[in-house]
Order: C-alpha cells, then structure tokens, then sequence
C-alpha cells in the first residue's frame, strides 16, 4: 500500500462481532501511522488491541494510538482530522480532552475500520494499551482466556462498541495487575 494513496473514509459502525486475526489489519496499521507520522514526524503511533497481536480473535477494528508530547494535543488533534479521520457519532463519544477518531481504509479490496485514540505520551491510558498488547503477544494462555471472555460478552448479547469495550475492562484490568509492570 502506497502511503500517498491512502483515503480515510467514512466509518461505518456496526455491532461487535467476533471474527478471525486478519494478517493485512497489521499492514493497514503500518500504513496508517507512516501516514500520520508524515503528517507530524512530532507524534508517536502504536498499533495495540486486538489486530495488533498475532493470532488474536476480536472485533477486527484496527486500533491505533496517537501519542503526542506534552501540550500538543490541539496538534495531534488538527493532523488527525486533516488526514480525514472523522469525530466519533453515538451516545458516549470519548471527550474532546481525549480523543478518538475513526475512519475506514480500503486495502486489498477490503474496507478496514480504524480507530485513533489521541492520548499524551506517557499516560497512564497508554502505557496500559501498550503493555496489555504486550502481555498477549507473549502469553498464549492469556491470549486464549480473553478471546474466550470476548466470546461470553457477546453471548450476553452485547453488542455496542461502547458497551463491549467497558465489558472487557475487568479481564484487562485483571491482567495488568496480575503482571505487575
């Protein structure tokens, strides 16, 4: 995938479901932060979540987080939503003090939803996102434990992007513990 070529659609949401690693959602991460780092060699990206983790079943949503210096959020902010990524629509959107964007990238002729949280380098958010991709890439039993949790919250019938995501908290929050970085 050319980086130039790149166009952030319109997200389209949908409810969560539980679909197999795709091998090319690591690409359109790739992809997307030389993007954005082009846009502002200033910013950090990190792939994390789900598709970030060999073998791992989720929502297939490409999750990135934008990582800016301290005081630049306005920036970080400004570059996303040049690139197209668009404001979350829905009843509990993250606040502007803490964004996420979202969009859709074409690849292989498959659409891609992309999720953009913008958070400050060195957060407590972020470094949590980061080590808990980390903890799944290098234990295969958590790995499986919570690809099975995610499969008993949506069993339960819930389905909203919102909703799945607090759902899945406790196991996280659980399992950083449990590591004690």
């Amino acid at each position: 995938m050319v980086t130039s070529s790149i166009k952030v659609g319109k997200y389209m949401y949908s409810a969560a479901e539980y679909l197999p690693y795709d091998h090319e959602s690591s690409r359109v991460a790739a992809s997307m932060a030389q993007m954005i780092l082009a846009a502002d060699g200033k910013l950090r990206v990190e792939h994390v979540g789900s598709t970030a983790v060999p073998g791992c079943w989720g929502k297939g949503i490409v999750d990135l987080i934008v990582l800016y210096p301290s005081g630049r959020l306005d920036d970080a902010r400004e570059v996303v939503d040049r690139l197209g990524f668009q404001q979350q629509d829905g009843a509990e959107p993250f606040p502007e003090s803490r964004p996420m964007r979202v969009g859709t990238v074409e690849h292989l002729g498959r659409e891609y939803r992309v999720h953009v949280h913008v958070l400050e380098d060195g957060c407590t958010e972020a470094c949590n996102l980061i080590k808990f991709r980390d903890l799944l890439r290098s234990n295969v039993s958590l790995r499986r434990a919570y690809e099975m949790e995610k499969r008993a919250i949506l069993s339960r019938g819930i389905t909203r992007s919102t909703q799945y995501s607090k759902a899945k908290g406790e196991f996280i929050r659980t399992a950083l513990a449990a590591a004690a970085f």
